[in-house]
């Protein structure tokens, strides 16, 4: 449970929509990891009020997006890429190879341009 609160509590409230500084490796792919755990137990559960719970499941979706959105930046910023690389994501399937291939990389060491 510390681990949740940690990795994907604190994220969503106290780092909302903070785009500056770094997010590790571990913290970003935690936080994925519980964002799936979350939206697929969420899916099942809402599955029984038919489109009520789609419109629920889809209200939740976007109030995740922006914590979402500021992580992988924050991501990009720990190995020294601009937060503007995630606009790769808009190509077609080679975006997200390229930018999952950027978010397995390990953290650069030491102090770099985004620190604070």
């Amino acid at each position: 449970m510390e681990v949740f609160k940690k990795y994907y509590w604190n994220i969503l409230t106290k780092n909302y929509v903070n785009f500056s500084g770094r997010a590790t490796r571990k913290q970003y792919w935690l936080f994925v990891l519980f964002n799936i755990i979350v939206f697929v137990v969420l899916a099942i559960l809402l599955s029984f009020l038919g489109n009520t719970g789609n419109v629920l499941y889809s209200l939740c979706n976007l109030a995740v997006l922006l914590p979402s959105l500021a992580i992988a930046v924050r991501r990009l910023h720990d190995i020294n890429f601009s937060g503007w690389w995630f606009l790769l994501a808009l190509l077609p399937f080679l975006g997200g190879l390229i930018l999952l291939v950027l978010m397995l990389l390990p953290s650069t060491p030491g102090a770099n341009r985004f620190d604070k």
